[in-house]
């Protein structure tokens, strides 16, 4: 026979959960602690840069009182007539990608060496940090005068010439200065990518009979590959934007040797109380900056997510 089972009890009000509540916690609360900073970053980088659109549309000449007007895109057009900033453009590019490829290699050769354990490794590596927490501008003072002074610089006590490295080779000598600045930084992210390699690999590679250089190239180098393209992308973000150095060393000279975007940018704008073409510079410069910045970071995220992916 069936048995009809008794109905069940409700269970008493004190004893029930509360079930809880649903859209209390919001994306929108949870952002809410970020807001400040967020209008911060926004009040300090964005509304100067509007204002750097706007006055681009505009010829406007500090030492002409009342010369401000509407002209639209002729400062671009102006800009790209100019030689000097083709020029300068070219110095950019070239310093650019100089500094990074030397400075990329260079840390990458420090990076191997102080990978390895040896007496003073420590002293070693403070040592070799040491260039890049120094202020730009003090290194590049530094350098101007214990490096390159014709008379008393270091370079003529070593070749006992009397070069004046700054005047004949002005763009050689701010390279050289901005690779001693930036290659502890491009060696710090490299040690960090081959102290991070799996021991056990390198351990069957050399059980297996692999050499040094192939383990190198097989290994070593497709596992350092995403720390070099952030190594050169942020160096090339910070390296393009060089003035400190041209400033105090060059003065973007001789002539305009060793003139770069940033240092021309401040001629016309501060020197030459040129507003609207000084702004249409700036504005071509943050377009091509963000043009490179975009098709790196592309680069690097299609990196990480194949090798993600292959994990």
């Amino acid at each position: 026979m069936a048995t009809i089972s008794a109905p069940a009890r409700p269970e008493p009000a004190h004893t029930r959960k509360a079930a809880p509540k649903r859209g209390t916690d919001t994306p929108f609360k949870r952002r809410l602690p970020l807001l400040p900073a967020l209008l911060f970053v926004v009040a300090v980088t964005q509304l100067p840069f509007l204002l750097t659109v706007f006055y681009s549309f505009q010829s406007w000449n500090l030492v002409r009182p009342g010369s401000r007007h509407f002209v639209g895109l002729r400062n671009y057009i102006d800009v790209f007539a100019d030689s000097t900033f083709l020029g300068a453009l070219l110095n950019t590019v070239v310093l650019t990608v100089v500094c990074v490829f030397v400075s990329l290699l260079l840390g990458l050769g420090l990076a191997i060496l102080l990978d390895r354990k040896f007496l003073g490794r420590g002293v070693v590596r403070t040592l070799l940090i040491t260039p890049f927490l120094i202020l730009p501008a003090a290194g590049a003072l530094l350098w101007k005068t214990t490096m390159f002074d014709p008379t008393y610089g270091l370079l003529h006590f070593v070749f006992g010439t009397d070069v004046d490295w700054l005047s004949e080779f002005p763009l050689a000598a701010v390279m050289a200065q901005v690779v001693w600045q930036w290659t502890p930084f491009m060696m710090l992210l490299i040690l960090a990518g081959l102290q991070s390699q799996p021991k056990d690999v390198l351990e069957a590679a050399s059980v297996d009979g692999a050499g040094r250089w192939r383990t190198f190239t097989a290994i070593t180098l497709p596992h350092l590959s995403r720390f070099l393209q952030l190594a050169t992308l942020l160096g090339a973000i910070y390296i393009v934007n060089s003035f400190d150095a041209i400033f105090l060393m060059t003065q973007g000279g001789p002539g305009t040797a060793s003139t770069n975007l940033p240092f021309y940018i401040y001629q016309r704008a501060f020197q030459g109380f040129d507003v609207g073409q000084s702004s249409a510079m700036g504005v071509i410069v943050v377009i091509l900056t963000m043009i490179v910045a975009t098709f790196a970071l592309r680069l690097m995220f299609r990196t990480f997510s194949v090798q993600g992916g292959a994990k």
